[in-house]
């Protein structure tokens, strides 16, 4: 394998408030009619975690339940936030019920992740976190659309004490520590949507935003699906750092090179896949530029198969931002 790019720090967007409110505004009588109509038939659920092994245990013990509108492959029982699969995201069951609240989703011009109804019950507080590789550096922000809030249902930034209210639709930068919590005595529910970062999207944000410096270090995504061209070789074969496909893990570990993956770039059911170990793990999607992102993630990272007089290569991405790492690996022609 060759030497990886040199690799500037990736941006800190401190110098941007952590929360801001964006320029949307909706019915909040429709929005909690649509709910009440909704509570009779939904079945809500502790959120759980996605991991390299897959999904895991629930989040926490809180009286924290969510309702996934869109999830990985529109399963509706997929309560996590989703990531790199063998299957995108798409609405599940409960998005037909809710039309209303798929106005909402479908007035943010972004391509969208995970969306979620999430309640938080009486007396819940989460201890304080900080959501990794969630936020503009990375080509994905977390809105949040209240449905039904209380004066005691908060969210904390340090000092700064937040209770955001029906109608509108919010901006956090989740990477920062920060806390939800609510002391009253009923249920706070918010629509929760991840989505990515498109230059469209950034038009909803305050100027302060929209005119940042550091904002040149954002990952944007393509608007619209890119057309699919056929792979440039057949099946590819090439040793992939491990760290590459491990999501939860920190893109400094994309140096790592020992122990590489078995990998292979093919088709699988009529789409660009990796396999692992001979076995199909993620789907690959075109963003353009002969490059393909994992379903279920974004172009943070990205494989691209080409080949020159030597024969198949694959360029390996790491993106954070303007910054940028590339491995160039040598492949071969698959025998499988």
């Amino acid at each position: 394998m060759s030497t990886v790019d040199d690799w500037p720090q990736a941006p800190v967007l401190r110098d941007l408030p952590q929360v801001a409110r964006l320029d949307r505004a909706f019915d909040p009588h429709r929005l909690v009619t649509e709910l009440q109509n909704l509570q009779e038939s939904a079945s809500w659920t502790q959120p759980r975690i996605l991991s390299g092994e897959g999904v895991g245990s629930y989040v926490t013990d809180l009286d924290w339940k969510t309702l996934p509108l869109r999830s990985i492959g529109g399963d509706a029982d997929r309560t996590d936030p989703g990531g790199p699969s063998l299957e995108d995201f798409a609405d599940t069951h409960w998005f037909k019920h809710v039309p209303y609240l798929g106005e909402i989703v479908d007035a943010i011009p972004a391509p969208k992740g995970c969306v979620r109804l999430m309640a938080l019950g009486p007396g819940a507080q989460s201890p304080r976190h900080c959501d990794t590789k969630l936020g503009l550096p990375w080509g994905m922000v977390r809105l949040h659309a209240p449905v039904v809030t209380l004066p005691e249902a908060t969210l904390s930034f340090g000092a700064d004490t937040y209770t955001w209210q029906p109608g509108s639709l919010w901006y956090a930068d989740f990477t920062r520590l920060h806390q939800v919590q609510n002391r009253g005595t009923s249920t706070r529910i918010h629509l929760v949507i991840d989505c990515l970062v498109t230059e469209r999207l950034m038009e909803l944000f305050p100027e302060e935003f929209r005119t940042a410096p550091v904002l040149r270090s954002t990952v944007f995504e393509p608007e619209a699906p890119v057309r699919q061209d056929p792979l440039p070789h057949g099946r590819i074969r090439f040793p992939l750092p491990a760290a590459f496909t491990s999501f939860e893990e920190d893109d400094e570990r994309f140096l790592g090179q020992e122990s590489p993956l078995d990998a292979e770039i093919g088709e699988h059911d009529g789409h660009a896949a990796l396999f692992v170990d001979g076995e199909p793990r993620f789907r690959l999607v075109p963003v353009g530029g002969g490059e393909y992102r994992f379903a279920g993630w974004r172009r943070e990272r990205t494989l691209e198969p080409s080949g020159d007089a030597h024969g198949p290569v694959v360029v390996a991405r790491v993106r954070s931002g303007a910054a940028e790492r590339s491995l160039r690996i040598p492949a071969a022609e698959s025998a499988r």
